[in-house]
């Protein structure tokens, strides 16, 4: 590929990133600070954390109103016991605390609040691993449908139910993005049970799923999402065989995704681990003049932080640019 075609190519990425991703965001954002999934409906905590870390890693510049505006929007939406809830009208918090700690983690006047929402989620074991159950599973090891190692302790998208590969990588990426000081006591047993959680539910060829490896003795099959996160939430640690797998898995699958979401988080994590982009593969862009339908609010900020080449979050390694 010759010099030419790739800024041709860089060109139009930051043309779209410019002409419609921003925009688009912008645009959607409620009076209240907040995004829905959708333009135009309700606010809800998960789509406005990923707007707002879009925007806050953004080549092009967005008013400090429209940050600040977001922030605001979080925080009031906490609840007493520190955590966040799923939807405005829930009383109990969710998996999407880890998002938000995350995305707050960076603003000094939120420790607080970050602190809360961390100490809640040291504080949430699944109830599927506790030391009872798994007393009980040791007897019965003939009649499970999953095969995975019930000593590791993750997080699942309802508190205090079952560990799952996405929350607990949501979960690892909070802790690992806030200050030392901000973290509970809990933090390093509950980070390292949660490393053990994604090496765990690995499946055999390499990437993960949304759940078990196996199941009935059959191998799960990888999907572009669920690996994505787990390979963000991992970046940090030590050099591991299952990690190289699994990226490589992902590099070989990226030729032939077909979705906006996907592709952009796929592109982040590898470019985060500094692997080269295939040359020959599909363009963001491309995908979503295809796809008008996939214009929500968390493709697009996937698009606009896989489309910023300076973003803080995650980025692109040196062999990248």
């Amino acid at each position: 590929m010759g010099p030419l075609t790739m800024t041709n190519a860089a060109a139009n990425e930051a043309s779209f990133l410019k002409e419609f991703c921003v925009p688009f965001l912008l645009s959607a954002q409620n009076e209240d600070g907040g995004w829905g999934f959708y333009p135009d409906s309700e606010s809800r905590v998960e789509p406005t954390c990923w707007a707002l870390r879009a925007l806050q890693n953004s080549p092009v510049h967005v008013a400090e109103s429209h940050l600040r505006s977001a922030e605001r929007y979080l925080l009031l939406a906490q609840l007493p016991d520190g955590s966040w809830p799923a939807a405005p009208e829930e009383k109990t918090g969710s998996w999407v605390t880890s998002l938000v700690c995350s995305v707050l983690s960076q603003e000094r006047h939120s420790k607080s609040s970050v602190s809360g929402g961390l100490e809640w989620l040291c504080q949430d074991y699944p109830r599927d691993s506790a030391p009872w159950r798994r007393f009980f599973r040791k007897f019965h090891r003939r009649s499970r449908v999953a095969d995975h190692d019930d000593s590791f302790r993750g997080w699942g998208w309802t508190p205090r139910t079952s560990s799952w590969v996405e929350p607990s990588a949501f979960a690892i990426l909070a802790l690992r993005d806030s200050p030392r000081e901000w973290r509970p006591a809990e933090f390093s047993r509950r980070f390292e049970l949660a490393i053990g959680v994604l090496y765990d539910r690995m499946c055999p060829q390499g990437g993960w799923n949304c759940g078990n490896p196996r199941v009935y003795g059959v191998d799960g099959e990888p999907l572009v999402l669920p690996t994505g996160w787990a390979l963000l939430a991992l970046h940090d640690q030590p050099g591991h065989e299952r990690k190289s797998k699994s990226l490589a898995w992902l590099y070989n699958r990226y030729r032939s995704i077909h979705g906006p979401a996907s592709l952009a988080v796929a592109r982040i994590t590898l470019e985060a681990y500094g692997v080269p982009l295939p040359e020959i593969s599909p363009k963001l862009q491309d995908l979503f003049d295809a796809r008008e339908f996939l214009r929500t609010t968390e493709v697009v900020s996937w698009s606009c932080l896989a489309l910023s080449p300076k973003r803080h979050w995650f980025p692109p390694a040196e062999c990248c640019h």
